[in-house]
């Protein structure tokens, strides 16, 4: 395998995902730019699974680790371009708050609640990333992504068939760079507009925490952590693995918990809310990897 990047072998996966937990990589690339990804993708056996690693903030690594070859873009693919008044061409390694911040200064309103996602736009796109009432499918005009096969295709926000925390983008596919539309706007506004949010997330999360955000999708019509708090879920631990007693629908990883205990204590979660109202939640953070 050549490339210009970094090519790491048996690189830990741990240190770069919020849960501090999880096995290696069989290879870890960080592409030099754009070009060095496709490249790289083209010539790769195309029995080498790849996958994406953003700011690893809504993932668990299983602890056997992950095949083939994980993707972590860097700093050539966290820039920000203004195409127009009200529309940015944005890497896919661009942080939401590096999104939200730039919208906020050149006035375009409609992208704050990226503020108050911890993550970057290639996993946004992804994931249909969203919070506080707005989902990335409101805001996204296109997608460049690079196939495994290493082709490019701009991607209109419709061929991404979104749905709630979910799209249609290709297995190992990686976003090169995504562009959002928002809508005019005053920057003072804006700004007050990404305070609140970053507020109410301090007030509400545990984010001084090892931690893996949002656990759980919202049942249509509830609220995920409400059905963990009614089911008596609240501060239960296994091992090392705590659920959160600030947000129920979090989980802790509170020094040594393995990945196995984390999954394992959202499984025990899944099973008491289903014991007690028949609901079934369905995984929001993604499970990547071998199981030991």
């Amino acid at each position: 395998m050549k490339a210009r990047g970094k090519l790491t072998p048996h690189a830990p996966l741990a240190p770069l995902v919020w849960f501090k937990s999880g096995g290696n990589a069989d290879w870890l690339f960080e592409p030099a730019d754009a070009d060095d990804l496709i490249s790289f993708l083209r010539d790769l056996d195309p029995d080498v699974p790849v996958m994406a690693l953003g700011l690893g903030s809504n993932m668990i690594v299983r602890d056997g680790g992950v095949p083939g070859v994980v993707v972590r873009l860097g700093k050539p693919f966290a820039r920000i371009e203004q195409i127009d008044a009200t529309t940015l061409r944005c890497g896919g390694g661009a942080s939401g708050i590096l999104v939200s911040s730039t919208a906020r200064d050149a006035g375009i309103a409609g992208l704050e609640f990226l503020r108050g996602i911890p993550g970057t736009v290639g996993g946004f796109v992804r994931m249909n990333g969203g919070a506080y009432g707005r989902e990335v499918s409101d805001i996204l005009v296109s997608a460049r992504i690079a196939l495994r096969s290493g082709e490019v295709e701009e991607w209109p926000a419709e061929r991404l068939g979104y749905t709630y925390r979910h799209s249609e983008l290709p297995e190992g596919a990686v976003v090169l760079d995504a562009t959002l539309r928002g809508t005019p706007g005053d920057r003072e506004v804006i700004g007050a507009e990404m305070d609140r949010i970053a507020q109410a997330r301090e007030e509400s999360q545990p984010l001084r925490s090892r931690t893996g955000g949002s656990t759980f999708k919202n049942p249509d019509g509830h609220k995920a952590w409400a059905l963990i708090d009614a089911a008596g879920c609240r501060g239960m631990k296994l091992g090392d693995a705590q659920v959160s007693d600030k947000h129920c629908n979090f989980l802790l990883n509170l020094g040594s918990a393995t990945s196995a205990d984390i999954e394992e204590l959202g499984e025990e979660v899944r099973r008491r809310v289903q014991a007690r109202t028949n609901i079934t939640l369905e995984w929001e953070i993604q499970r990547v990897g071998v199981v030991q």
